[in-house]
């Protein structure tokens, strides 16, 4: 009959009036159990993670310059010649480091062995009062005073570079400066030393040295000599700061962590690049070092 009347469906290509076929729903019989175990990952040990770490750092994939590293004196010797236009550039050092999602952003102060350029004059206000204000004044600070300074550094009436706050005055001042002064990087706090009873030990440390900081990103950047400088007081200048931001990034053990005196223990921020540029020549990255 279907094949008289010729008539298919769009769909299934069949006849319109051929017995459609019958559905039929399979079950399962797998054990409801069966299907709740799970296969139990190994733990491995600290030997074992460290050699997975070491096969995958071996198989990733390397940075494009990686191969084109020099040691420290032949990088001086290359922006050497290439930096002949100005016989007064500057060398610039960039150091890299891998930092964390919530990790302090690197910065201290050093006396390099050649600076180079003059240092400018630290301008220091002190939050102190009593005896602690005189012993502020004889050492050498600009202004000092107690609260009766706040009001004068939000309207930009006292300026300066670096303050010091007792510890006895810190509390009060922290709820109106605190907005002021923490955006500038000049709000007075226990991690950075800068809340403090002994200025004189502070203002003489503070003598001679030039502060360098790092970016949000982690990259430090230092000028670190002059072009007419000989090699070897560039490369002192340059194992010198190096030296220093290992210190403070934790890839480089101070004496009193080494004999095991200092129970605090720093998160290593990893230097990952070092490199070494001035104005015209292009940054070489530095391998010895």
């Amino acid at each position: 009959m279907s094949s008289t009347l010729g008539l298919l469906c769009r769909q299934c290509c069949r006849s319109i009036l051929s017995p459609r076929p019958v559905l039929l729903r399979e079950f399962s019989t797998t054990p409801i159990v069966a299907l709740r175990r799970t296969k139990k990952i190994p733990v491995l040990s600290k030997k074992a993670l460290a050699a997975k770490a070491r096969k995958r750092a071996a198989k990733a994939r390397k940075h494009i310059y990686e191969n084109e590293k020099m040691p420290l004196e032949s990088a001086i010797d290359v922006i050497r010649a290439v930096e002949v236009a100005k016989s007064n550039a500057t060398y610039e050092l960039v150091i890299k480091t891998a930092m964390s999602r919530g990790a302090i952003i690197p910065k201290g102060r050093i006396a390099l062995h050649r600076e180079t350029k003059p240092r400018a004059e630290d301008r220091i206000l002190i939050f102190a009062e009593g005896r602690q204000a005189d012993e502020a004044k004889s050492a050498g600070a600009h202004i000092v005073g107690g609260l009766e300074l706040v009001d004068g550094i939000i309207s930009g009436k006292h300026h300066a570079t670096t303050i010091l706050c007792s510890t006895a005055l810190i509390r009060a001042i922290t709820p109106k400066l605190g907005r002021v002064l923490g955006p500038r990087g000049l709000m007075p706090s226990e991690r950075r030393g800068t809340v403090t009873d002994d200025f004189s030990g502070y203002l003489r440390r503070l003598s001679g040295t030039a502060e360098w900081k790092g970016d949000k990103n982690g990259v430090i950047r230092m000028p670190i000599g002059k072009l007419h400088f000989s090699t070897e007081d560039v490369t002192k200048n340059i194992r010198q700061f190096v030296t220093a931001v290992k210190r403070v990034t934790g890839n480089q053990k101070d004496t009193e962590e080494a004999k095991g005196k200092s129970k605090s223990v720093k998160p290593v921020n990893a230097i990952t690049r070092i490199m070494l540029s001035s104005t015209q020549a292009p940054s070489i990255q530095i391998s010895d070092i």
